[in-house]
């Protein structure tokens, strides 16, 4: 097989490429801005199932070309049921067995930035930036935001971007120890083949096994975060500011919150 050979055709909204023992994952939902509906979330989930099932791959890379990451859902249609092994976005639940390195050049926003968070690591060009811009729909970071963003930034850092939806420059990320790497606009996915081809070089149980220890460190109280994570959700989504949020933004237009 030539090493860049792309193993899957038939799926259209996230592409499969081989390169050696790394495998790429790029989202292709270019006119929608990688935002999700349910076939791309089933498209991704199937990309991540092959890329856990196959022994000869030891690592991949999860990118959303070269000007953008993800806008994550796609409001006008949503993002589809959560996945039996991925969970929301067939990522967002996931507990990944080999290293995900997200490749970010651009926008990494909202369920996008879930997505990142959900990953490895996290190698961002300088365009990258990355929000949680639901409090202005009326809703709320539904995918793991809530409790994997104080994780891998300062509290106080979590807290502002969740409750303004102001954007963080990759720059910024970067400092915070949310980006591993920091690249030149372009460089990204170079950048994330390169760390994956240094972890496929390693023992691959050794690889396998520290991930697992070091992720083990969560899970016991991740079953409570999405369970308020879900008690969080359902009030903001029953709430009229959340259909005025929605509303107004496919509307281009600004909201008009009653509080209720």
């Amino acid at each position: 097989m030539n090493a860049s050979a792309e193993l899957r055709s038939d799926i259209v909204a996230v592409r499969v490429e081989r390169k050696g023992a790394v495998q790429v994952l790029t989202m292709d939902r270019p006119e929608r801005r990688n935002a999700f509906d349910g076939a791309m979330t089933q498209a991704l989930d199937a990309a991540l199932n092959e890329f856990e099932d196959d022994d000869s791959v030891l690592a991949a890379v999860l990118t959303g070309g070269p000007d953008f990451f993800s806008a994550g859902t796609d409001i006008r249609v949503w993002a589809g049921e959560r996945t039996e092994r991925g969970g929301p976005y067939g990522i967002a639940g996931r507990e990944l067995g080999k290293p995900l390195i997200a490749a970010v050049e651009g926008a990494a926003a909202g369920g996008g930035f879930e997505i990142a968070l959900a990953t490895t690591m996290i190698v961002a060009s300088r365009t990258a930036f990355f929000s949680f811009p639901e409090v202005g729909l009326g809703l709320i970071a539904e995918c793991g935001g809530l409790f994997r963003a104080p994780r891998a930034l300062p509290l106080n850092i979590a807290r502002e971007l969740l409750l303004t939806g102001e954007p963080l420059p990759a720059q910024r990320a970067y400092d915070l120890g949310l980006v591993n790497r920091l690249t030149e606009p372009g460089a990204a996915l170079p950048e994330a083949l390169a760390i994956a081809g240094r972890i496929g070089a390693q023992a691959p149980i050794a690889v396998r096994e520290t991930l697992r220890a070091v992720e083990a460190a969560y899970p016991a109280d991740d079953e409570q975060r999405w369970l308020e994570t879900s008690t969080a959700k359902e009030r903001a989504r029953a709430s009229a500011d959340a259909t005025e949020g929605v509303t107004a933004f496919l509307a281009k237009r600004p909201p008009h919150w009653t509080g209720t």
